[in-house]
């Protein structure tokens, strides 16, 4: 089941999110400093963003965050956060997460969404070739970027 998540998810997001991002991080996630729980608990409260989740069995397995860039334009949506549980790669949740973002961002009226991915995350990086993000042509990696910057049209699939 894809459902918004609510305030009492935080805990379930904030592990979910560092088990995720322990996958490509070979020397351990760095410490700098955020209070996830709180990170979270704020995008979930946030009234003009969205946080979506999958949910088996009473568990969070996957999540997506998202709204409206800073400075952006009002038809664009950016793709903060993506994870599926490790456990459950590869088998259809992700895709079904992704979906249920394209339909919330039509039913919006926005025509494009954009996402930062982790360099090292060549996993992510294909996932999201699949369905159709492509490198940003305005916002070329620079020497030393830790990520590459994708965008997508959300009108076609």
């Amino acid at each position: 089941m894809i459902r918004t998540a609510v305030p009492a998810d935080a805990p379930a997001l904030t592990a979910l999110h560092a088990r995720a991002r322990a996958t490509y991080y070979p020397d351990g996630v760095p410490a700098d400093g955020t209070d996830w729980s709180a990170a979270w608990r704020t995008a979930v409260e946030r009234p003009d963003g969205q946080v979506l989740c999958a949910v088996e069995g009473g568990r969070v397995i996957a999540l997506a965050s998202f709204r409206t860039p800073e400075g952006g334009s009002a038809d664009t949506v950016k793709l903060f956060q993506f994870h599926v549980d490790p456990d459950h790669w590869r088998r259809g949740v992700g895709a079904a997460l992704h979906t249920a973002c394209v339909e919330h961002w039509r039913a919006d009226g926005r025509r494009t969404a954009v996402l930062d991915v982790h360099v090292d995350n060549r996993r992510a990086q294909a996932f999201y070739a699949r369905h159709g993000w492509v490198p940003d042509p305005p916002n070329p990696p620079r020497e030393g970027d830790h990520h590459l910057l994708l965008r997508r049209s959300v009108d076609g699939e």
